[in-house]
């Protein structure tokens, strides 16, 4: 992919996320009120697509409750600001191991079939959901975040069978070779989806020159967006602007809006609004993207 800088940019607000942020900051939110609220807020701000995981409202612990997402999905659909609506489809692919001998599985293991991995995308109908392309050691102690070739067609069918645009998430280059695969034997249509994963331990590391590996990875006719994770998040978003991309902030990936001062998604979709404003580029909303995308719009439930 050449580098030539986006003039018009997307902006995706990760609202929540599943990783153990919900006792680090009070604007994380747990409930399904909360995160629609914080959805709906970075939409003001100038985010046109939200990316939305579900906690237990009570323990802030990561869940996969149809009836939350179904909460969610209904709280966001019927507020009066439009948004485009992404939800995860990572969780059930998780593997938490013990000590190296005998290697015994522990607390933490979620492992599900495909169905059950996309039962709340076929019962909610977002117009994206993720698929992340590969497996990886992540970012805590022993747990593997797991994603077979086998897992990843069979979600993949289901979701393009369901017409929701799938979010590749590549954390690695070789998760955009398989996603490229996964395009190539039809499994998802082309020109797909990407989200760059970048400086998650331990994948893509967010150093420039690892960016421009995975830029220069995605087929010219598809679509990227970029984040980096803490204080790297903004110059990520800067750069993904410059490399051709588009930007995706949120709590889901960093806390803090400055030194010593806890962000809210609305703070940080106002920062990389002017981020990318001051670069010269122009700001899109959702029905933008709905058109850049194909994306299919639901109404809310009557």
């Amino acid at each position: 992919m050449p580098l030539e800088m986006n003039r018009e940019v997307f902006i995706t607000c990760a609202v929540t996320g599943s990783g153990s942020t919900q006792d680090k900051s009070p604007h994380v939110p747990h409930s399904p009120e909360q995160i629609a609220d914080s959805a709906i807020a970075a939409a003001k701000a100038g985010a046109a697509v939200v990316h939305c995981h579900v906690r237990d409202p009570e323990t802030g612990a990561p869940s996969r409750d149809l009836k939350l997402y179904r909460e969610v999905t209904d709280r966001i659909r019927d507020a009066e600001m439009d948004v485009v609506l992404n939800l995860t489809a990572g969780m059930g692919g998780d593997i938490v191991f013990g000590s190296p001998s005998p290697l015994p599985t522990q607390a933490g293991t979620d492992m599900v079939s495909a169905e059950e991995r996309v039962a709340h995308v076929a019962e909610c109908l977002p117009e994206i959901c993720t698929l992340d392309c590969g497996t990886m050691n992540f970012a805590e102690a022993d747990y593997v975040m797991t994603n077979t070739p086998g897992m990843l067609t069979a979600m993949g069918r289901m979701m393009t069978e369901l017409g929701v645009k799938p979010e590749i998430e590549a954390f690695d280059t070789g998760h955009l070779w398989y996603a490229k695969q996964l395009v190539k034997e039809g499994v998802l249509d082309s020109p797909a989806l990407v989200q760059l994963c970048m400086g998650v331990p331990w994948g893509a590391p967010d150093d420039l020159n690892t960016f421009m590996a995975m830029v220069n990875n995605v087929p010219d006719d598809w679509t990227f967006s970029a984040f980096g994770l803490g204080r790297n998040q903004m110059p990520l978003a800067a750069a993904s602007i410059l490399a051709g991309g588009n930007v995706r902030v949120g709590l889901e990936d960093n806390l803090m809006l400055d030194r010593g001062v806890l962000a809210t998604n609305e703070a940080l979709v106002a920062r990389a609004v002017e981020i990318t404003e001051r670069l010269g580029a122009k700001v899109i909303g959702p029905d933008a993207v709905r058109e850049k995308l194909g994306l299919v719009k639901r109404a809310p439930r009557g």
